[in-house]
């Protein structure tokens, strides 16, 4: 089965965990056996186990955010640094398609091109992995009026907010609207054609983005509150919104989104959660929505977090070929398993970019 994630921070996790994502996840694993911090000698997500596990595609990020006073979370002393990691995370994406590695797509006709060969290669033939580039917080777009030269760069998905405060949102654990130029950024973003991903908004910011935004959106990694009730998620009617607006949402694999007793930021809890919690989200979303052509997945592996923020059952990427059989075992229909694991974000991107 084919697999599209829509929301994999494989540039971070090169610069800042220092990986080489050529290697595989155990020679990864092995090379920080000495390191003591949570998340180290656990991660999941390698070029090899991303082609094992043929997930042809994956919305890859560019994250850097601004540490606001106000937030109580880490991260860089203004805008302007912001910008230049994010500069640092997309030149190395560039890099790694000049070595074959991966492939930046963009438009439509590119895209459809990199699924057709993926359909028609086999299993020791497979062609790179496809990325399409998103900000998960738009704090390295430092005035609106970048948002052209950040599009000829390729980036396609913006999110406004991450943890804290962003120069134009709040975002989860904050309660509050919209910010700063928040508006004149969205009104960029439309009239470019950049697509809008409401994952980490704040209630408020939510609701306010979606008024002042127009063109298409989608949840790039949120699950339902209504199964683990904390702001991170999205509550009912927030799910019915983008399901209004013909948009997709990818289910998440952290812990912390699956297991409703997980105490954020400590370096230990006792997991409980198999993949069939992931299956129950999909469920939950999908009985929202009356169908399964709003719902995929957005694991956010390696986000942060590895195997002990992970499904019970859950090794590596790879894995990903699990959720098939759990969907089947649901009742899912082989057509609607297609949508989610890869049609729906396909089928998205289709509408978004012709």
């Amino acid at each position: 089965m084919l697999i599209v994630d829509g929301h994999l921070d494989l540039a971070m996790n090169a610069l800042e965990w220092n990986r080489d994502l050529t290697q595989t996840v155990a020679q990864i694993r092995k090379s920080e056996r000495h390191y003591k911090e949570k998340g180290r000698a656990a991660g999941t997500v390698a070029f090899p186990e991303l082609k094992q596990g043929r997930v042809m595609l994956s919305f890859a990020t560019l994250i850097a955010r601004v540490a606001h006073k106000t937030n109580g979370y880490k991260g860089n002393n203004g805008q302007e640094i912001c910008h230049a990691k994010a500069m640092g995370q997309l030149a190395y994406y560039r890099l790694f398609e000049r070595l074959g590695h991966l492939s930046i797509l963009a438009d439509w006709p590119a895209l459809e091109r990199h699924v057709e060969a993926w359909r028609q290669a086999d299993a020791d033939a497979q062609p790179p992995h496809g990325v399409v580039l998103a900000m998960e917080g738009a704090d390295p777009i430092t005035t609106p009026d970048e948002l052209p030269a950040w599009w000829d760069r390729g980036l396609r998905l913006i999110g406004l907010s991450h943890y804290g405060v962003s120069s134009y949102a709040h975002g989860t654990g904050t309660e509050g609207g919209l910010v700063g130029d928040a508006r004149a950024l969205l009104r960029a973003m439309d009239e470019i054609g950049m697509i809008l991903d409401l994952t980490h908004l704040a209630d408020q910011a939510f609701w306010e983005a979606l008024e002042s935004f127009d063109g298409p959106v989608h949840a790039s990694h949120c699950n339902a509150r209504a199964l683990v009730p904390n702001q991170r998620q999205l509550n009912d009617e927030q799910i019915k919104a983008i399901v209004e607006r013909r948009g997709v949402i990818g289910v998440a694999f952290d812990m912390w989104m699956l297991q409703p007793d997980w105490v954020h930021w400590i370096a230990f809890n006792e997991k409980t959660a198999t993949l069939e919690a992931v299956v129950d989200h999909i469920d939950h979303m999908c009985n929202l929505a009356g169908s399964a052509d709003h719902v995929a997945l957005g694991t956010d592996l390696d986000g942060g977090y590895g195997i002990e923020q992970t499904p019970l059952g859950f090794d590596t990427i790879a894995d990903l070929q699990k959720i098939p059989e759990l969907l089947q075992r649901r009742g899912y229909t082989a057509k609607d398993i297609a949508k989610i694991m890869h049609g729906n974000w396909l089928e998205f991107l289709r509408r978004s970019w012709t």
